[in-house]
């Protein structure tokens, strides 16, 4: 198995009646626990994930880690939209941050904090005192 990044079907609609600008809204990754499984279709705002976001300590702090340096580009050749970000650091911090499989990248600008993907890391990712998550390679492909 490979590391998989699925679009929420609410965020397809979302960017279709243009409720989502990606040169305005502010972006934010969250962490999900062990136990998550997305769903496309029944999990498309931040309050259908919120029980299986990880819990705020040691670094980590829930709903906090905002996106930033948003880049835009169009591929003619490809017929594709791209929108992507810095990479994101977390670093674990007088301890160690609880277990997560995955991440989702959500709209916090949206009145209904639209999720816009989830992407499983086909791993459990544990971070004692002292390690980093590094995010990178943050983007959304629009084809």
């Amino acid at each position: 198995m490979a590391v998989t990044t699925t679009n929420s079907n609410h965020y397809k609609y979302q960017l279709a009646t243009g409720n989502i600008d990606f040169q305005t809204d502010v972006f934010k990754l969250i962490l999900m626990d062990t136990s998550f499984v997305f769903d496309k279709d029944n999990h498309p705002t931040l309050a259908s994930v919120t029980a299986n976001q990880i819990a705020t300590g040691n670094g980590y702090t829930q709903n906090n880690a905002t996106l930033s340096g948003i880049s835009i580009s169009e591929d003619d050749t490809n017929d594709r939209f791209y929108a992507s970000w810095d990479n994101l650091t977390i670093t674990a911090s007088g301890g160690p941050i609880e277990d997560f499989t995955g991440v989702i990248v959500y709209d916090d600008t949206t009145s209904d904090d639209t999720v816009i993907f989830y992407t499983d890391l086909d791993t459990t990712v544990s971070l004692t005192d002292g390690l980093s998550f590094i995010a990178n390679n943050i983007s959304v492909e629009i084809s």
